[in-house]
């Protein structure tokens, strides 16, 4: 238990403590509940700050088939915490431990591709890669971000790094709140230049001056657990809500491209509000570029008190590899964009699907219909987010199998048109499972390994089935899991 507090403990040292920001009058406009939409997205990127710059570039090795580039403030090369907490934070933040070598990730990297946990390494070659550590940065120490220039420029990516600034621990923005120095919430600075110019023009080409009056686009708040990997956010260190800026030529049906940026720790929505959406100066260029900008939002549970992406394994053993549940979730928001898609692709034309009911459940079933669409030649059934049909689905009613037993789930459906475009999802409805819902099992961990419910590696527990990281292997460490079905143990 001493081990497991040090930790922890180790693990909130490493930030500055930080305070809700108010008083200023934010740039961005209010946010307006909804869902997120297709648009038609010709290009893709990922960017983002410490944790969320190390998730970037997780991000950006794992589906380099749709990430065009990468912009990263502060942060190390690919899994270089090694799904060890004291790895990640003396040894890929300080440098008081030993690390992978940039070449011994690269390796990885390609074993990993070659077993298809990630896209093709060979699409990282040529790609645009934008870089930024501050001299007055010590959160995560200057050599490490030097890994990860190395790291992309061995994998033969376009790199410029910019490591001359007199920056602390922060995104840079020229209406950044914070002195350039300054390493404190809500960790935007300013510098005097415009850094988020210079790493859009690197990724995108030539850019159009930011916009210097009122922002006409629309910050959509929508709902996180429509595009998470069991529908709860929560469960993965999610917030409920997340956002997206769709500036009105995106809305209009003009050809745009799509910013994914990712917060650092301490930075998170239900911390510091609108703080890096306002002053990230991103918005301003989106307005005049055809840029729509995703916000995601992580925040805090149980192993991460800082509301940090996950770049070490505090909840999953798969974190950086596509597999991994916040990997998933930040993919789905993308991918719902219209990220990954042909310019070309065709506008939806078939309305959302009237009537969806559910007419029945079971232990593990939930039976749905709907009312038929005219011109549908098949229907897509969506649980929690995700498309769950393997094959079209030619009436208007459809039974899902494989559930959990006294569990809620959200169900959507769209219609399919003959040239097999999906139509406008219908409102979703809930659908609960019969019986019993799973119980929660809290015991050490080496207990769950002694009754069949986990198993260890390397020191560390992980749960039987979803292989689920509980933490270290001994009597101390506790943790609380559940059965969803035979031999699948997930955490509660």
């Amino acid at each position: 238990m001493k081990i497991r507090k040090f930790l922890v403990a180790a693990l909130a040292a490493v930030g500055i403590a930080a305070t809700t920001v108010g008083g200023a009058t934010a740039a961005v406009p209010a946010p307006t509940t909804g869902s997120l939409q297709r648009y038609d997205i010709s290009s893709t990127y990922v960017s983002g700050l410490s944790s969320g710059g190390f998730m970037a570039n997780q991000m950006h090795v794992a589906h380099s088939d749709v990430f065009d580039g990468a912009g990263i403030f502060s942060a190390g090369p690919y899994d270089c915490a090694q799904n060890n907490l004291n790895t990640a934070l003396y040894g890929c933040m300080d440098t008081f431990m030993a690390r992978k070598t940039p070449a011994q990730l690269e390796q990885l990297t390609r074993d990993r591709a070659a077993a298809g946990k990630l896209d093709p390494v060979a699409n990282l070659s040529g790609d645009k890669v934008w870089l930024f550590h501050g001299t007055n940065d010590s959160t995560v120490k200057a050599p490490v971000n030097d890994d990860l220039a190395t790291y992309y420029r061995d994998l033969g990516s376009n790199v410029v790094y910019n490591n001359t600034s007199a920056s602390g621990h922060a995104w840079v923005s020229p209406i950044g709140p914070n002195s350039c120095t300054s390493t404190s919430s809500p960790y935007v600075n300013n510098c005097g230049g415009d850094p988020v110019k210079d790493m859009l023009t690197h990724l995108l080409g030539s850019v159009n001056p930011a916009s210097s009056s009122a922002l006409t686009g629309k910050l959509v708040q929508f709902d996180q657990s429509t595009y998470t990997p069991g529908g709860s956010p929560s469960a993965i260190s999610m917030g409920n809500e997340g956002f997206a800026y769709v500036p009105q030529s995106c809305q209009s049906g003009a050809s745009c491209k799509l910013m994914v940026t990712l917060h650092g720790c301490y930075q998170y929505f239900g911390l510091v509000g609108n703080a890096l959406m306002d002053k990230a100066y991103l918005n301003e260029y989106a307005d005049t570029n055809n840029l729509i900008v995703l916000y995601p939002q992580a925040t805090t549970m149980t192993g991460n008190p800082r509301g940090c992406w996950d770049w070490w394994g505090y909840k999953s053993a798969d974190y950086a590899q596509k597999s991994g549940p916040q990997m998933t979730a930040v993919m789905n928001m993308a991918k719902a964009l219209g990220a990954g898609g042909a310019t070309t692709t065709p506008t939806p034309t078939l309305p959302a699907p009237a009537g969806l009911t559910v007419t029945g459940t079971t232990d593990t079933t939930a039976s749905l219909s709907w009312a038929p669409v005219p011109g549908a030649v098949s229907y897509d059934v969506y649980r929690n987010g995700t498309k769950v049909n393997g094959a079209p689905v030619t009436s208007a009613g459809y039974t899902d199998s494989g559930l959990a037993a006294g569990t809620t789930y959200g169900y959507a459906v769209a219609a399919v048109d003959t040239a097999g475009t999906a139509g406008t999802r219908s409102a979703a409805v809930d659908a609960t499972t019969t019986g019993a819902a799973a119980v929660c099992v809290t015991a050490s961990n080496y207990a769950h390994t002694t009754a069949g419910r986990a198993h260890q590696s390397g020191g560390y527990t992980y749960a039987n089935g979803s292989d689920q990281n509980l933490g270290l292997w001994n009597v101390f460490a506790t943790s609380t899991i559940k059965q969803t079905s035979p031999g699948y143990w997930v955490t509660c």
